[in-house]
């Protein structure tokens, strides 16, 4: 099968966007998002050469298992049912939510005043601010079991999120660098046009044409929950799967309103396309 995008008929970025509108995303609800992929694994070289399947993600799989160490985590807790859980499954945090919608654009407002109701009023600790790249692609890849967030549209067509130019003070960081413009990799050379154009070249690229539609089937598709979801070790806390709560039936006000809180807080699993 050939995809409309493999044959250039429509960008793949167009191809995203058209996904996630059909599954109910939209920029007015932060808590359903459009959601992006990371699509590059190399935030540290000079120069970022995409014919090289390395400098990629592995779209096949989830971010919670781009590395064996970490798969290997989240399929032993899914396996164990840790007490304080509910539910079967293997993240207890989700990949867009509200809060991690307004990190990412917290340098420009109105994304800089939701940030803050979000936090309770005022900036997140230095140090758990979006900051850099680099080390939130290491965090969300790699590091932090709760962390398995992918991108919004944004990271490939705004280079203006990615500067402080409204001189916000979101202050230092525990190793005294205070927190500005977000730290790019070094192939972008400090210069977020130039970060935005090198990534949108790598969504658009041959690699990412050849293997987007492994993403597609996690997110939007197939894998996304049952059976498959769970070989593909890409299941959700079940109240993120707004279709399989059905609110209606949940008498129990609390019961309600905690379920609620948890959507809005940790985000929702797209409609199945």
């Amino acid at each position: 099968v050939s995809f409309p995008w493999q044959k250039r008929e429509i960008s793949n970025f167009d191809y995203l966007m058209y996904l996630n509108t059909l599954a109910g995303r939209s920029y007015n609800d932060y808590m359903q998002y459009p959601v992006f992929p990371w699509v590059l694994a190399d935030y540290h070289s000079e120069t970022l050469n995409l014919t090289n399947p390395h400098t990629f993600r592995d779209l096949s799989k989830p971010m919670g298992a781009q590395t064996m160490e970490r798969k290997r985590k989240f399929i032993q807790r899914f396996n164990e049912v840790e007490k304080n859980l509910s539910a079967q499954c293997h993240y207890c945090t989700h990949y867009s939510s509200a809060i991690i919608v307004a990190s990412y654009l917290v340098r420009m407002e109105p994304f800089t005043q939701t940030f803050c109701s979000l936090q309770g009023g005022s900036f997140d600790v230095a140090d758990r601010m979006f900051h850099s790249v680099k080390s939130t692609w290491e965090s969300a890849s790699r590091d932090n079991m709760s962390d398995v967030r992918e991108l919004i549209p944004e990271f490939f067509y705004l280079p203006e999120f990615l500067t402080n130019a409204n001189h916000f003070e979101f202050g230092c960081m525990q190793d005294g660098t205070v927190l500005g413009d977000v730290q790019l990799p070094p192939w972008a050379d400090g210069d977020p046009y130039k970060f935005i154009q090198l990534h949108r070249q790598a969504l658009e690229s041959d690699y990412v044409s050849a293997h987007l539609h492994h993403w597609i089937d996690l997110i939007f598709g197939h894998k996304q929950h049952g059976s498959a979801a769970v070989e593909a070790v890409n299941t959700y806390h079940p109240y993120f799967y707004g279709d399989k709560t059905d609110l209606n039936n949940i008498k129990d006000p609390l019961i309600k309103s905690t379920i609620l809180g948890f959507i809005s807080n940790f985000g929702q699993i797209p409609k199945q396309v």
